[in-house]
């Protein structure tokens, strides 16, 4: 009889849009790879839950998928009054 590999499916979004992966833990750097034409002067946050802050999620930045459905935004580089 074959072996049978269960295949689990994690999710997550990237301001809005749906992911799927079958690694339960991601690093920042694989999250920024999946994201088509990320500009790499933006960063990525992870939204925390209830009174938990967000998250600025770095290349290095290792996140557990298994706990959840994860929501991450993206935000351009501050200008701070810069023409």
């Amino acid at each position: 009889m074959p072996e049978t590999t269960d295949h689990r499916e994690y999710v997550y979004f990237v301001d809005g849009v749906k992911y799927t992966t079958e690694n339960a833990n991601v690093t920042g750097q694989y999250i920024m790879s999946q994201i088509p034409g990320f500009d790499p002067a933006y960063s990525v946050y992870l939204e925390g839950h209830g009174d938990d802050a967000d998250e600025l999620i770095t290349a290095s930045t290792t996140i557990s998928l298994e706990h959840g459905d994860k929501h991450f935004y993206t935000v351009p580089p501050a200008s701070f009054g810069r023409a």
